[in-house]
């Protein structure tokens, strides 16, 4: 996950407009690109808020008492970190056009389709 975080360090963390005749370059069909992507941006989406919870889970008080809330300068740096990630779409949008999201089809007779 961390090369992910340095890989988006510089990536534009606002939306642009995409060519759609690029996107839809290696499938045919919009849909399936748009598919191919939002099921990346999931899994990102998943896997940001597993490392950001374990993260936060070390700084975990565990008070008696309702009244006592503690706050951690750490804590909070984590989170500004996090928040200023680009969107996970966002991500998985330029990790497509750029060729890093390997995808295939389970059914044979689809693939055939396409590629023919």
């Amino acid at each position: 996950m961390s090369d992910i975080k340095t890989r988006v360090q510089n990536l534009d963390p606002n939306v642009t407009a995409r060519d759609i005749k690029d996107l839809v370059r290696h499938t045919g069909n919009i849909y399936e690109t748009l598919n191919i992507i939002t099921r990346r941006a999931k899994q990102l989406s998943m896997d940001i808020k597993q490392e950001l919870n374990g993260k936060l889970q070390e700084f975990t008080v565990n008070a008696e008492t309702i009244e006592e809330v503690h706050e951690n300068k750490e804590q909070i740096e984590i989170s500004k970190f996090y928040e200023k990630l680009p969107n996970p779409v966002v991500i998985a949008t330029d990790e497509y056009i750029r060729g890093e999201i390997h995808h295939r089809y389970v059914d044979e007779k689809k693939q055939k389709k396409i590629v023919s």
